[in-house]
């Protein structure tokens, strides 16, 4: 597998919004703080090391699974928005989401749920990236803790799909744009940082996959030769770590017997 250099292959996207494009805990006339980084892993000098049937890496911005191939046309996930824990972890930040590309490029379509404590007081919304031109919060979607979340990420024709629905209210939201170059080389499903945030929120555990919100057929992706859930990617699984020097800040569990499903578990700020 190829190295990865952060310096490269970061996206760092700013979104300036106004506060009735997110859900914010009694933090009265506060603009959300949408600056995302979801910068791509980087790989541990020495290679991957073994953990079970996939294998695993290091990244300072990541935790979750990866799957590499090729001509990806669709990437599903079902997941749980995480309760805040903004007293300990305060002025912090966290997202989970699901896409294509991103993992060894610095392409990223993707959408997903955002989570983050600004000082003590919580803020939730939806987010989406049409790498890197268009990208945005979601007022059409707001979220909160305990919501169950659906979205896919897919590729017909010239044009990505990004689709977000909030299971719990029924509000979704699609967006459709073209995106020139995009490799379609990998799909993930992760936790990341986000950025302007001194650290990771204390989100818990997320859970994510079928097995854990009953809709079926999620954290699952098509490529031009598998379509099934992650484990059915075999040795073009990656198991991902957060890690930043020695201090572990969240790990993703196994799979679970049906290779469709995982947690994700906060370590560290």
């Amino acid at each position: 597998m190829r190295s990865k250099t952060l310096a490269s292959l970061g996206i760092l996207l700013g979104l300036a919004i106004s506060p009735a494009f997110a859900q914010v805990g009694s933090v009265a006339g506060s603009r959300p703080t949408g600056i995302m980084a979801p910068l791509a892993p980087k790989q541990p000098d020495g290679g991957n090391a073994a953990d079970g049937p996939e294998k695993s890496i290091n990244s300072g911005f990541w935790a979750g699974y990866a799957v590499t191939g090729s001509a990806f046309t669709s990437v599903k996930s079902s997941w749980i928005v995480p309760k805040y824990h903004c007293v300990k972890t305060p002025n912090s930040g966290s997202s989970f989401l699901v896409g294509i590309d991103g993992y060894d490029n610095i392409y990223f379509e993707t959408i997903g749920t955002v989570s983050n404590c600004v000082g003590t007081e919580y803020q939730y919304y939806a987010w989406y990236s049409l790498s890197p031109a268009i990208n945005g919060t979601i007022t059409s979607v707001p979220v909160k803790s305990g919501d169950l979340i659906s979205a896919e990420v897919s590729y017909t024709g010239s044009k990505f799909k990004v689709t977000i629905t909030n299971e719990t209210t029924g509000k979704t939201f699609s967006k459709s744009a073209a995106v020139s170059g995009a490799p379609r080389d990998s799909a993930e499903w992760i936790v990341t940082t986000v950025g302007g945030f001194t650290g990771l929120m204390d989100f818990g555990t997320v859970s994510s996959g079928d097995d854990y919100t009953t809709i079926i057929d999620t954290d699952w992706a098509t490529d031009s030769s598998v379509s099934g859930p992650i484990s059915d990617f075999g040795t073009n699984m990656v198991k991902i770590n957060m890690v930043n020097g020695l201090v572990t800040l969240a790990t993703p569990s196994a799979l679970t017997t049906d290779g469709s499903s995982f947690t994700v578990n906060w370590k560290h700020e």
